[in-house]
């Protein structure tokens, strides 16, 4: 299974510019970025619901769309399975007659046979007679996914599927989601905001910003050494600075000078020659006496301290959040467990520590690949 994409189009307030390839048959690729990217447009390009302005669309060697040669496959043609945010199902029709949509070309008895071959595989028996308004989010969900796979689609398209949904219906949803993926014989394309649901069900991802994608990563690689100031920010990094790149000297680690924090900070990480920020994620920080080397750390830590006024503490679900002052009047979100925070008292001041391993040095992108 291979899928490749490159794709630019003119939009109301930026311009869709987004190229990446899926070549695992197993493999679930990320779109993952705000609202309003264009994360949503890729995808309906990729079905065929919008046609790009110029560029090329290629599924398992058959050119779907390419502007220099005038291809440009109808939505039916492409054997592309499409899981709207809303689902799309009609209204009128029940849960079988929803699902045969999905069978295209196929005689009465082929059709039937494959419904209820869908139909038992998620789960729908018993609700075959009734229409979408009289089944709860999972069951309309399940019907969705049913007519897709009755379409036997090559590769699978989900534009945040879990939106419209919250608390324990979420969870289940993503579970059952999770395991159609897995036993699917093709690749996937998933579009979310959400990180925490990109970090659980994908293999690989591609931030995409202002109309713009980034090179592809692995879902491990992105919150752990992000490369761009997008990718950090939408991985959840709390703590960004304004960065510019010192003489090395003799230090193993690169010195950053961290402008709004007013420090600088060792990174053991490569230092391109475009970094303009610095970020720290909240967790990696650690409280050491004021004046001292953290005992114990790793080597090059003694130099990533960072004196600081406590501005406030917030009192999370299940964590306490500090804010903290830097000398720089920039501030710092510290995130720890409420016991250790406990035990530290009421201070006033901290003194924070962080590895260089963990100082994330990031361009703002504009230099980025594609994926």
């Amino acid at each position: 299974m291979s899928l490749s994409v490159d794709i630019r189009r003119h939009l109301a307030g930026f311009d869709l510019d987004v190229s990446f390839e899926v070549a695992d048959a197993r493999e679930t690729l990320a779109l993952l970025g705000p609202s309003g990217c264009g994360k949503s447009m890729t995808l309906k390009c990729v079905a065929g619901i919008v046609t790009p302005d110029e560029g090329r669309i290629v599924l398992n060697d058959r050119v779907l769309f390419d502007s220099a040669a005038g291809v440009n496959l109808r939505p039916q043609e492409r054997r592309v399975g499409y899981l709207f945010q809303s689902y799309a199902l009609f209204p009128n029709m029940t849960v079988e007659q929803n699902v045969g949509v999905g069978v295209l070309g196929a005689s009465k008895e082929e059709r039937a046979a494959r419904v209820a071959e869908q139909v038992r595989a998620f789960r729908l028996d018993g609700l075959q007679k009734k229409r979408p308004a009289q089944l709860s989010g999972g069951q309309q969900q399940r019907v969705a996914l049913a007519r897709i796979m009755a379409s036997k689609p090559e590769l699978l398209l989900l534009d945040e599927p879990f939106s419209a949904l919250d608390g324990y219906l979420r969870w289940q949803l993503e579970l059952e989601l999770t395991d159609t993926l897995r036993g699917f014989p093709g690749g996937s394309v998933y579009v979310s905001h959400n990180r925490d649901e990109v970090y659980r069900m994908c293999d690989t991802v591609c931030v995409v910003s202002a109309g713009k994608s980034e090179p592809k990563l692995t879902v491990s690689e992105l919150f752990s050494t992000p490369s761009t100031l997008a990718a950090a920010l939408i991985s959840g990094c709390k703590n960004v600075s304004r960065a510019r790149k010192l003489t090395k000297g003799q230090s193993l680690c690169q010195l950053l000078d961290c402008e709004d924090w007013g420090v600088r900070l060792g990174t053991s990480l490569p230092v391109p020659e475009g970094v303009t920020h610095v970020g720290v994620r909240a967790h990696y920080f650690r409280v050491v006496a004021s004046g001292a080397g953290e005992k114990g750390a790793a080597p090059g830590a003694a130099q990533n301290l960072i004196p600081c006024e406590v501005d406030r503490v917030i009192d999370n679900t299940f964590s306490t959040i500090a804010m903290l002052r830097t000398p720089g009047g920039g501030l710092l979100r510290y995130e720890c467990e409420k016991d250790a925070w406990a035990a530290l008292g009421e201070p006033d001041h901290l003194t924070v520590a962080i590895d260089p391993a963990d100082v994330m040095p990031l361009s703002d992108g504009k230099e980025a690949s594609a994926c």
